[in-house]
């Protein structure tokens, strides 16, 4: 059974762990690069955002980072354990993501990705998100999604 809650602070290590080893993969991928959610201080995100975790059997295994952004509010990082991807964590945490938003009153969510994450892009598309652009941002080849949300 899932459980989805916001974060604490004693979750902050747990998401540290879960953006290693979920983000480990595309290291090579990005030419040794480590991806932004591996060394994020999740301390401070924890404080500083609107933080879920997804728990299965009791266990941390995957996370959620929201930040309201002017007129739309912007996926920050998602992220499941390895161990319990294709499990439907992903799913239920893009779409807690988006439940947030609209409760929250925005009209559009947005969210970004290292152009390797070719899996990503794939899924946000399937999903209804819309590529806007792509740019270097703090040194990463991002390609940067935007969905329109309706009541």
């Amino acid at each position: 059974m899932l459980n989805l809650r916001l974060a604490a602070a004693a979750d902050a290590p747990l998401m540290t762990r879960i953006a290693e080893k979920a983000y480990a993969p595309y290291v090579e991928r990005m030419g040794g690069q480590r991806a932004a959610p591996m060394d994020a201080n999740y301390e401070a995100v924890v404080v500083d955002t609107q933080a879920w975790v997804a728990e299965g059997d009791g266990d941390v295994i995957g996370f959620l980072v929201l930040i309201g952004e002017g007129d739309g509010m912007l996926l920050y990082g998602v992220a499941v354990l390895p161990s319990h991807q294709g499990t439907g964590a992903g799913r239920a945490l893009l779409t807690l993501a988006e439940d947030q938003a609209r409760a929250s009153g925005y009209e559009r969510i947005s969210l970004y990705t290292n152009e390797a994450m070719v899996e990503n892009q794939e899924l946000y598309e399937r999903i209804g998100y819309v590529e806007t652009h792509r740019a270097d941002a703090h040194g990463f080849a991002r390609v940067f999604y935007e969905k329109a949300l309706v009541s």
